[in-house]
């Protein structure tokens, strides 16, 4: 936005990422100088590395195409807002596929050198210390991807053009580390490597206080930090060896069960017997009235992409 004030301004070059500090509220912003590329993107928590982005939470909690309103959550135990998505030129965004590897091009085209995402993130994320094993799934920003019927994925030539963007607000302090995805032999970035400019503004109090607002960024406690585990330190050694102190510790055992008697009148026992005797929902009647429930709680009340379809069992 032309009102906001420019903190920095990069430019990263194919075969190239960069790691940046970005403070709660301000807004990171990818920028297409030519148009057609692909930028993944990892982000950690600045003041706790182990607070990372996470592909699968913010898969359950947006879709496979995350675009504005969505937010960029951070992996278990910690599952917070990391970043909310507050513009989007283009809506084509994929958290479906993996970072691009110097694996995959030696496996499918016998290119062991080549440009590739891991690599790029490993040396733009060394800059603060971190290694090739805190690499972790990207946001892939520009990417054209979806699900085929037979359920495979594809990649589809990129969408974006030049002057092209994406914002991201910052929820707390980040390191931003984008990268020009290395995937010139794929469709990713349209069979081309290209720059991206990326901006850094200083944030809208307001913007934050509204996102600030959602339910999402309420306060719950299964949001668990260092302080809360049994084991708070992080391994040195690398190889593992039994701890012969231990003691199993798990959370919820013994598991309870409890029944619980359910009253249906004439009307509703003929539509659980119809239901039953499909065979698709179950062989008792407790296993179809529990089929029902939660199928129409999920379909009814569950926030954000459902994880289930109760086909004929709305009733």
């Amino acid at each position: 936005m032309s009102t906001r004030t420019l903190v920095s301004e990069t430019v990263i070059e194919p075969g190239t990422g960069k790691a940046f500090e970005v403070r709660r509220g301000q807004v990171f912003k990818i920028e297409q100088l030519v148009g057609g590329q692909c930028a993944d993107f990892n982000c950690f928590n600045l003041h706790d590395y182990k607070e990372y982005f996470h592909t699968g939470r913010t898969r359950h909690m947006h879709g496979l195409n995350p675009s504005v309103g969505d937010f960029l959550w951070s992996a278990p135990p910690r599952e917070r807002p990391m970043a909310a998505i507050v513009a989007d030129t283009v809506d084509s965004n994929d958290i479906l596929y993996s970072r691009c590897s110097a694996f995959l091009f030696e496996y499918q085209y016998g290119l062991p050198v080549h440009t590739n995402c891991h690599d790029m993130q490993a040396e733009a994320q060394r800059e603060f210390g971190l290694t090739p094993d805190d690499v972790h799934d990207s946001f892939n920003f520009f990417m054209n991807t979806g699900i085929e019927a037979d359920g495979r994925p594809y990649i589809g030539m990129n969408k974006s053009k030049q002057g092209d963007y994406v914002e991201l607000l910052a929820l707390m302090d980040l390191l931003a580390v984008p990268n020009v995805c290395g995937a010139d032999v794929m469709a990713t970035s349209s069979f081309e490597l290209k720059p991206l400019k990326i901006s850094i503004f200083e944030g809208d109090e307001q913007e934050l206080a509204a996102i600030e607002e959602r339910p999402e960024l309420g306060t719950f406690t299964t949001q668990r930090t260092p302080a809360d585990f049994k084991q708070s330190q992080i391994r040195v050694e690398r190889e593992l060896s039994r701890d012969p102190a231990y003691e199993p510790d798990f959370t919820n055992v013994p598991i309870q069960i409890t029944d619980i008697p359910v009253d249906l009148d004439d009307e509703e026992t003929a539509l659980l017997e119809d239901l039953r005797a499909t065979g698709e929902f179950g062989q008792t009647d407790a296993e179809v009235l529990r089929h029902v429930v939660h199928s129409w709680w999920i379909t009814r009340y569950m926030r954000g992409p459902k994880h289930f379809e109760a086909e004929g069992a709305e009733g």
